[in-house]
C-alpha cells in the first residue's frame, strides 16, 4: 500500500499559498503536458472571482506523488469570512503548512485559521515565503510565528516546528534563507518526514463528508476522508443524518485525487481522501458508515453568521432588461442551492414571497455570493447589511471584530480618529518599517462603510484586515453616514448641462448620457438631508448668441462604486440593484 500524507496549506490572503501549490504540482510533474512551465495562470484559483481578487474562496484538493509517497494537498481560503470552508477541510488533514510573508509576518487571518488547525492537533510546518522581497525580515517573522503559536496554546510538539524559507514564485525552498536552492525538494522531504502518516484503523467504515462537488452527468459527489475501514464500489452502506436517522445507500463510483484531477478506483483504504458518487440526499457533516452497525462521527462545527442582508427580486423600472433570472422562484432556488455547499450561509424566508434574509460571516462573504449570482445572469436587489445581535445572560451582545490597519505614519492619526468614532478601541500601536501598525477591537457595525473613509483619509495607502473575535455587550450607538443622497426625480438620460449646474449640491455617481429612473440615487448631497434633483433638463436653445453663455460644461468625474463599497455605502431606506451589467443604488419608497 502506498504511503500517504494529508496536508492542508493555510495562509493570509495574498501570501503566495496558491502559487506554492502550483509550483509543488510542477515540481512533482503532476501537471499534464499541455501546461508549460512559463504559463502564468494559477492552476488552483480557477474561479473568475478568485483570479480577479487574488484570493482563494473555495477549498480544493490536489495530489502529487513524490518518492513513492502520495501527498494530498488541501488548499484552504485565507479570509476569515470563509471560515465555513476552512473548518471543514482541516478535518481531512494530519498536518498543516503555515505560509507567512517574509515582510508582513503573521497576519490576523493567519491567526484565525491556525488557531483552528492547532486546536484539532495538526502538526505544523512553517514556510517563510517571499524572502527575495526588499526589506524582508525572515528571522523576525520566525520569532513572530513562534510567539503566535505560543499565544494560541500550541502543545510542546507543535511548538517544535520545522521552518523552511524560500520563494514560491521562483520555485525554491531551503532550511536557511541565505542559502538559495533551485527546487522545492527540501519542503517535500520535510512533509514526508514531519507530517504523520494517517492512522490505519480497522473496523466499521467511517467516512465524514466534508466537501461536495457536482457533475451534470452523475449529480452530487460527496468528498471526504476515510477515518476507519475501507470502502468499495457496489457496497451497500448507511448514511447517518443530523437527526440521528440512518439511510441506506449504494456506492456507484469511487474516485481518488491524482494530480489536478480524479482517477476512478474500485476501492479506497483508510487514510486516503476520495470522492463518492451515488449518494444523493446527503449534507455536509453526514457520515458514510455501516447500515447495521453505524458509527457516526462528530458533525462539523461552523462559526455562526454575524451579519444578514435582505435579498429581493429586482422591481425597479429597469427590471428584466439585463438579466436572465429575475423571478422570486429563480432567486429562492439559487439561494437554497448555495446553502448546500456554503456552510456558513443561512437563508430564511420572510412574510413576503419575494424577500429572503441571507445570513453570512461578513460583507465580503455575502458580496462574493452576490457577485457570483450576477455573473450567472441573476437580477436582484440587496438591502443594507445588518449585524446580528444576541442576548447572552440577559445582556444584549454584538459581534466584535479584531481590526488591523497598516498605514503611513503621517496619516495614522486620521485612521485612529475614524475608528475610535465608531467605538473602536486601540489595543496595539507600533512602527513596522515606515508604516504604523494599528490594532483595534471594534463592533462589526462599525466596520460597515469604514474602509471607504479610511482609504479616503489615507490617500488609498491603508491596508485593512479584520476577523471575528467574540460577542461582547452592546457598545452604544454609532453614527452612520453623515450626508444625504441626491435622487433623480425624472426618467431619462442625464445631461452635462444640468450636472454642471448642480455640482455645488454634491458629488455625482452618474455620467452624462446615462439612462436613469425616478428614485435612483445618483449622488451624495453636501448636506445631511436627501435632495430630489432633475438632471435631465437640457439647455434652453434660442436663436440669439450672447457672449459668455456658451461656456462648455466642466464636470468632475463621477464617483464609481464596487459592489462591496455600494453595500457599505447605502442607508437603511436604500437598495443596491444588482444586474449582470450594472450596479445602481435606489430609494426603496421614493415620493418626489
Amino acid at each position: 500500500m502506498t504511503e500517504i500524507r494529508n496536508v492542508a496549506i493555510i495562509a493570509h490572503v495574498d501570501h503566495g499559498k496558491t502559487t506554492l501549490v502550483d509550483k509543488i504540482i510542477y515540481a512533482a510533474q503532476a501537471n499534464d503536458a499541455k501546461r508549460s512551465q512559463d504559463n502564468n495562470d494559477l492552476i488552483l484559483d480557477s474561479n473568475d472571482l478568485e483570479k480577479e481578487r487574488g484570493i482563494t474562496i473555495l477549498s480544493k484538493n490536489v495530489s502529487v506523488n513524490y518518492k513513492g509517497t502520495k501527498i494530498n494537498i488541501i488548499d484552504t481560503p485565507g479570509h476569515a469570512d470563509f471560515g465555513g470552508e476552512v473548518e471543514r477541510v482541516l478535518s481531512m488533514a494530519d498536518g498543516v503548512i503555515l505560509l507567512v510573508d517574509a515582510f508582513e509576518g503573521a497576519m490576523p487571518q493567519t491567526r484565525f485559521v491556525l488557531s483552528k488547525a492547532l486546536a484539532i492537533g495538526l502538526t505544523p510546518i512553517v514556510v517563510v515565503n517571499k524572502v527575495d522581497k526588499e526589506n524582508c525580515r525572515p528571522d523576525e517573522v520566525h520569532e513572530e510565528v513562534f510567539d503566535l503559536m505560543f499565544n494560541l496554546e500550541a502543545t510542546e510538539e507543535q511548538l517544535d516546528f520545522q521552518t523552511l524559507y524560500g520563494s514560491s514564485k521562483n520555485g525554491w525552498m531551503s532550511h536557511d534563507w541565505k542559502n538559495e536552492t533551485d527546487n522545492l525538494e527540501p519542503l517535500l522531504d520535510t512533509i514526508i518526514k514531519v507530517i504523520p502518516a494517517p492512522e490505519q484503523r480497522e473496523g466499521v467504515l467511517r467516512m465524514k463528508i466534508t466537501s461536495l462537488d457536482f457533475s451534470s452527468f452523475t449529480g452530487r459527489i460527496a468528498i471526504g476522508r476515510i477515518h476507519q475501514g475501507s470502502i468499495a464500489v457496489g457496497q451497500s452502506l448507511g448514511l447517518t443524518k443530523s437527526d440521528g436517522t440512518v439511510k441506506r445507500v449504494r456506492i456507484k463510483e469511487l474516485h481518488v485525487f491524482e494530480g489536478l484531477g480524479k482517477r476512478s478506483v474500485e476501492s479506497v483504504q483508510c487514510g486516503d481522501l476520495c470522492a463518492v458518487t451515488g449518494i444523493d440526499d446527503f449534507e455536509i457533516g453526514d457520515t458514510i458508515t455501516d447500515f447495521d452497525n453505524p458509527e457516526p462521527m462528530e458533525r462539523v462545527g461552523v462559526d455562526e453568521p454575524t451579519m444578514n442582508m435582505l435579498f429581493t427580486i429586482n422591481n425597479s423600472p429597469f427590471f428584466g432588461k439585463e438579466g436572465k433570472f429575475v423571478t422570486s422562484r429563480h432567486l429562492r432556488d439559487r439561494l437554497m442551492k448555495e446553502t448546500e455547499k456554503n456552510l456558513a450561509l443561512r437563508v430564511h424566508s420572510t412574510d413576503s414571497e419575494d424577500k429572503f434574509l441571507v445570513y453570512g460571516r461578513g460583507v465580503l462573504h455575502l458580496s462574493v455570493l452576490i457577485e457570483t449570482m450576477r455573473r450567472e445572469g441573476y437580477e436582484l436587489q440587496v438591502g443594507q447589511p445588518q449585524v446580528i445581535f444576541k442576548e447572552i445572560d440577559g445582556v444584549k451582545c454584538e459581534p466584535i471584530e479584531h481590526l488591523v490597519i497598516d498605514v503611513p505614519e503621517e496619516t495614522s492619526g486620521k485612521a485612529i480618529e475614524l475608528v475610535t468614532k465608531r467605538k473602536g478601541e486601540l489595543t496595539i500601536m507600533e512602527p513596522k518599517g515606515d508604516v504604523q501598525h494599528l490594532e483595534f477591537n471594534i463592533p462589526a457595525r462599525g466596520l460597515i462603510g469604514l474602509r471607504n473613509q479610511v482609504l479616503t483619509a489615507t490617500a488609498g495607502e491603508a491596508i485593512m484586515t479584520h476577523r471575528f473575535s467574540s460577542y461582547e455587550p452592546y457598545k452604544g450607538d454609532i453614527a452612520g453616514r453623515q450626508n444625504g443622497s441626491l435622487v433623480s426625480m425624472e426618467m431619462g438620460a442625464g445631461t452635462a448641462y444640468s450636472i454642471d449646474k448642480l455640482q455645488d449640491r454634491g458629488i455625482f455617481f452618474v455620467d452624462p448620457g446615462e439612462e436613469l429612473y425616478i428614485g435612483q440615487v445618483i449622488g451624495e448631497h453636501s448636506r445631511a438631508n436627501d435632495l430630489a434633483v432633475n438632471i435631465q433638463k437640457g439647455k434652453k436653445l434660442t436663436n440669439m448668441r450672447t457672449s459668455g453663455t456658451d461656456n462648455n460644461a466642466k464636470i468632475i468625474p463621477a464617483k464609481k462604486f464596487s459592489l462591496e463599497e455600494a453595500l457599505e455605502y447605502i442607508n437603511e431606506d436604500e437598495y443596491v440593484e444588482v444586474t449582470p451589467a450594472s450596479l445602481r443604488m435606489r430609494k426603496i419608497n421614493f415620493k418626489a
